[in-house]
This record gives C-alpha cells, structure tokens and sequence, in this order.
C-alpha cells in the first residue's frame, strides 16, 4: 500500500516588510476567527480571505493552502506556550517541582482561556498532523521536559529520565485538553493543576535518581 502523502505546510515566503508582516498577521487573526466560527470541516482559504479582506491570490502569496495556515495558528500558539512553558522550567529561582508545580498550572490556565480556539485547532489537527514540521514541533517539547528532568533527575537511567519526561508531557496534556473541553471555572481548573502537581511531584520524588539532596531539589510545600 502506497504510503499517504505528507500536507505541504511550509510558507511560500516570509514576511520582510512590515506591510507584509502586517498581511501576514491580519490572515492568521482571520483564519482564527473563521476556525473557531466554522469549525475545522468548513474552513476554506477563500472564507479566511473574506474575513481578512484580501483577495485569495495575495492570501496564496504566503500560504500554499489551508494546511498551511492551520500550521500557521498551530505553530503561534506552540511557541507561545512553549516560551511560557521554557521561562517557568528554567527558573533558577525556585526548586524544581515548585517550577512544576507552576508550569502545570499556568498550563492550564492557557487551555481554559482560550478553550474554543483550542479546541477548534485540535480538531483541525489531523489536517498537518503528519507534517515533518509538526512533528519538530512535538519534539522541541520532549526536548524541554528531558532537559527538565536531567536535573531533576541526575542519576537516573537516561531511559527513566525520558519516561519521566513523557510521563508528564502526556498526563499535562491530556488533562489540559479535558478540563478546557469542559467549561469549568478558573477556581476549578486550579484545583485541578494543584492536584496533577502534587500526584506528579510524588510520582518524580519515587523515581530512581531523584536529587533530593541538591539545591532545590525538593519542592516546597
């Protein structure tokens, strides 16, 4: 059986003007408006160019296609995440766990305040899915969460050091994804981050190689 061909999700081009970026902008905001408005399954490049007001020939300028622009909003809302995620993680200041600890929770946060974006793109998801820019985009997050547990744990296996690492990236996500689908307050999302916390900073003080002796190994509270 012939394998399936990968989406093109690549730009056409990049920005170089600040009227360009500008363009390039006001289409990203159009597709995110006609996404959460018409769903994954009636999202067309011509609506996105309606709702930008440009025409779909300056629209195809940048994006090959409607996989492209999903990327597109995929790859913003990644990034921001990410930046989010990376600044709390790496922050020296506080113990590893209680970085966690805040990582899970303002995690949780982003999912719930802007749940029906999130969930429209999670929806359109299996459109640029199997994209090998996607899948970078999957591996920059693993990459984050064992660099995480490297301190965390020092003298762990490397192989117990990157189920550590998966182990909380999937139960992150997959708490996340639930709880925003679900309408619940942000007293209730917060109770919830609290406790995904501490179930997982239990969880990584039983791993083998857990730095408890080093500084700010143990979480706080």
């Amino acid at each position: 059986m012939a394998r399936s061909k990968k989406p093109v999700v690549g730009a056409r081009k990049r920005p170089r003007q600040a009227r360009s970026t500008q363009l390039v902008a006001a289409i990203l905001q159009a597709a995110a408006r006609v996404l959460v408005r018409d769903g994954a399954h009636r999202f067309t490049t011509a609506r996105v160019a309606e709702a930008a007001g440009v025409s779909v020939g300056s629209l195809y300028q940048y994006f090959p296609n409607k996989e492209a622009i999903l990327f597109g909003l995929q790859t913003e809302e990644w990034h921001q995440t990410m930046g989010e995620l990376r600044r709390i993680l790496r922050d020296s200041r506080m113990p590893p766990l209680q970085r966690l600890q805040v990582a899970i929770r303002t995690f949780f946060q982003s999912e719930c305040d802007e749940a029906a974006f999130r969930s429209a793109l999670e929806e359109a998801a299996p459109l640029y899915r199997e994209a090998p820019e996607s899948r970078a985009h999957a591996e920059e997050g693993r990459e984050l969460m064992e660099t995480f547990m490297k301190e965390l744990l020092p003298s762990a296996a490397s192989r117990d050091r990157a189920f550590a690492a998966d182990f909380v990236g999937t139960l992150m996500s997959s708490v996340g994804k639930a709880i925003s689908s679900q309408g619940r307050s942000r007293l209730e999302v917060d109770k919830f981050a609290d406790a995904v916390g501490k179930m997982l900073c239990s969880f990584l003080k039983s791993c083998q190689g857990y730095a408890r002796t080093s500084k700010g190994g143990d979480a706080r509270g």
